[in-house]
């Protein structure tokens, strides 16, 4: 058989020619790759170390945020736990006042039968005894024994220095009551020793309701209130008077004490007038009355001492602020 003339060239030249291009392009791709890799490499570095400070920036941020929390919230727990506390004791009183109230009722029940028998008592009146009380002309006296008894807020200001406690404090009690009694009934009521510290911490700042059951809750716990005290009046008048003072408010200052150890009388009565100004009436913002309790004149006979200088202190207050001072002549219930 006829062989061709030349045989088939397996390598031939155009193949060799597409090998080379081939490999040559492998070559240059890796070069080019080996080059760009270090710019790569640089970009990264630095995106890298940018996104890391800014992430050790928003950690201290979060770490002061975290120390900012963690104070707040120990505040918070303790604050709870003040409120906790303060809520057991209000209700315990809640619960001494519940047994107050029982007793309280039969007192109602009696109050209403009186009453009822009052009211009846007045429909029984004849035409004309109406007639002759209509005609009768009436003499307004709002005082009892002396003492105004128009305010429809009273506030109790009480020494309970030891001379006090010693010597006056059943007296106190009793004559605290008698106050009461002249007031039937009041809008509200405050008991502060001379320091201004609150009979009940629950009513700071706040009227206490009056009550039946309040004015013998007031008097129950008098018996056993102990509270420091610098034998000065002035500290619990003052706060008195710039807490409770209201325009559309008549109240009156009750203060019960035995000795004056303050400063200088004309200071002292300076000063309240400050604090009570009269009015357009020439009435003062508060009325102010005062028991003496002679437990230091009993004692000490020497002209000048704490006791004389208490009586003549609240003499001119009352005096000036519309007030009546009662001084007593003994220490015995």
């Amino acid at each position: 058989m006829r062989r061709s003339r030349r045989d088939t060239e397996v390598f031939s030249l155009s193949f060799l020619d597409c090998i080379c291009c081939a490999f040559g392009a492998i070559i240059l791709l890796f070069v080019l790759s080996k080059f760009a890799a270090p710019m790569v490499i640089e970009n990264l570095k630095k995106d890298l170390s940018g996104q890391i400070q800014r992430l050790e920036k928003e950690l201290v941020e979060i770490r002061g945020s975290t120390t900012v929390l963690n104070r707040e919230l120990t505040a918070v727990r303790e604050q709870l736990s003040q409120e906790k506390t303060r809520l057991a004791r209000l209700q315990g009183d809640l619960s001494a006042i519940r047994g107050k109230y029982k007793a309280s009722k039969s007192d109602a029940r009696v109050q209403n039968l009186i009453e009822q028998r009052l009211a009846r008592a007045r429909q029984a009146l004849t035409e004309e005894m109406k007639r002759l009380s209509k005609n009768r002309p009436r003499r307004v006296d709002r005082s009892v024994g002396g003492i105004p008894v128009d305010s429809e807020y009273i506030i109790f200001i009480i020494d309970t220095s030891g001379s006090m406690q010693r010597n006056a404090w059943p007296l106190m009690r009793e004559k605290m009551r008698q106050v009461l009694k002249i007031y039937p009934h009041v809008k509200g009521i405050q008991v502060m020793n001379d320091m201004g510290n609150y009979l009940f911490s629950q009513y700071r700042g706040r009227w206490i309701p009056d009550s039946p059951a309040r004015r013998r809750a007031i008097l129950l716990r008098l018996a056993t209130w102990r509270v420091f005290s610098n034998s000065s009046p002035v500290e619990g008048i003052t706060a008195a008077i710039n807490r409770f003072y209201a325009p559309d408010k008549k109240i009156s200052i009750y203060v019960f004490g035995d000795e004056f150890a303050g400063g200088d009388i004309a200071s002292v009565v300076d000063q309240v007038d400050r604090l009570n100004r009269a009015g357009a009436d020439g009435a003062r913002r508060v009325r102010i009355h005062a028991v003496g309790f002679p437990v230091v004149i009993e004692k000490t006979r020497q002209r000048g001492n704490t006791g004389e200088r208490f009586a003549t202190l609240m003499r001119i207050l009352c005096a000036r602020n519309g007030g009546t001072f009662v001084g007593l002549n003994s220490t015995t219930p």
